[in-house]
């Protein structure tokens, strides 16, 4: 019964497998020298890629921390005799533009208005300097901030101007014991009596370097009749529909807040809107050209390992022409040799390829720990590195291929 050709051709392929890992094993110093431009590109470029990958995640997680689609309207400056003040100085930035924004701007969620300082907070014989907010009871919802105990005030507390109190996880270490339970206790903010009904979870540092667990919030109400004195707001933090939404809206929220303040076309905005994921994204995309720029840097030596890989193999097909013309002597066709030499410098690269891979990813665990750098190694690029390791080897091996398999078979078993 005759064999089948599919049966021929994969036992061909299995006996120039075998016949390549005994070719490269005779000078294993070479082929670990070749392989090593290949281990270092792969490396490198994973390396590079885990970086940037560590540090969009890591802006991806700021974008999060900093609110649920967040549009920030910021009191602004004023003129005072022809200069202009700083931010903050306004007083026009008022409840009613909280409570407006909402209803007329389909785009807005919801809106908390907020009144902020600094204050000394002590209970018993702690004391500590802090931030604190006066805001609605939707705040923690617009800024995606969870309570890790207790809840949040309600509408009556605001109403009531009620001396309750939410703290975050650095006032709580500075006043109470690891041991200590804050919730139910009473602590004095600016002189007067506040309970604790929450703690916020820990949010850690701002992309500009601030605490945001340092702080604690109370109702808005109760910031402006018992702390400032204040009717004013300092800002108003609203939460869109879409990440899409935050563009239209900022827009809508400029002309609303232009009408409620009867300005006129000729004079300028007394609040800012400010939008602080703009921030952020500019810097993720210039992290992602950066990252870019060094996988671009090193590829090169992946061209390198390439070049070396052509090399070795152009000096091999020199030194195996006899061994080249025997094989055509005894019947093996240009294909078998072409086959030959591409499945060698196919076998040097992935070998080079799959070195570089775990190198790559065990640099990558060792800087993240070392440096203290957020790193993130994706599935999708150790695929394409080792996709692009046989790439390297087919492209590099096949002028060599070509060149052994193009030999005339009379002058080769001439050759000496």
């Amino acid at each position: 019964m005759a064999q089948k050709p599919s049966s021929n051709y994969s036992t061909a392929f299995a006996d120039l497998t075998r016949m390549t890992w005994r070719v490269l094993s005779r000078n294993k110093m070479r082929m670990a020298l070749t392989m090593l431009g290949i281990t270092i590109g792969i490396a490198a470029v994973i390396c590079t890629v885990a970086i940037g990958e560590g540090g969009s995640q890591q802006i991806q997680q700021q974008i999060a921390a900093l609110g649920d689609n967040l549009v920030w309207v910021e009191a602004g400056g004023r003129n005072v005799n022809g200069v202009r003040t700083g931010n903050d100085n306004t007083k026009s930035l008022t409840n009613d533009d909280a409570a407006a924004l909402p209803k007329e701007i389909p785009l807005l969620k919801t809106c908390s208005p907020n009144t902020d300082g600094h204050i000394q907070v002590i209970y018993g014989n702690k004391n500590w300097y802090t931030h604190f907010r006066g805001t609605g009871v939707n705040f923690l919802q617009v800024k995606n901030w969870p309570l890790a105990q207790g809840s949040n005030f309600d509408e009556r507390d605001v109403q009531s101007s009620a001396q309750v109190t939410i703290l975050g996880k650095t006032v709580v270490d500075q006043l109470f014991r690891p041991d200590e339970d804050p919730i139910g206790k009473t602590i004095q903010i600016g002189g007067l009596p506040f309970k604790v009904i929450g703690v916020l979870s820990a949010k850690g540092l701002t992309p500009y370097g601030w605490d945001q667990d340092d702080t604690l919030g109370m109702p808005y109400t109760t910031a402006q009749k018992k702390i400032t004195g204040n009717y004013w707001l300092d800002d108003i933090f609203c939460s869109a529909v879409s990440s899409d939404a935050i563009g239209p809206a900022d827009d809508l929220a400029e002309r609303v807040l232009r009408q409620l303040h009867h300005l006129r076309p000729s004079e300028e905005d007394d609040f800012n809107i400010r939008t602080p994921t703009q921030f952020l994204e500019a810097q993720e995309e210039a992290s992602q050209t950066f990252t870019l720029m060094l996988g671009c840097i090193a590829s090169v030596s992946l061209l390198v390992g390439g070049i070396g890989i052509m090399n070795i193999m152009l000096v091999s097909v020199t030194e195996r022409t006899r061994e080249i013309g025997v094989r055509m002597a005894v019947g093996a066709t240009e294909r078998d040799i072409q086959l030959q030499f591409l499945i060698e410098a196919i076998f040097v690269s992935a070998l080079g390829g799959a070195a570089g891979v775990l190198v790559g990813v065990i640099a990558s665990h060792v800087l993240a720990s070392t440096l203290q750098w957020a790193m993130a190694i994706p599935l999708f690029a150790i695929v394409i590195a080792a996709a692009f390791a046989l790439l390297v080897g087919l492209f590099f091996g096949y002028y060599p291929a070509q060149k052994a398999a193009r030999l005339d078979p009379i002058e080769a078993l001439r050759f000496e």
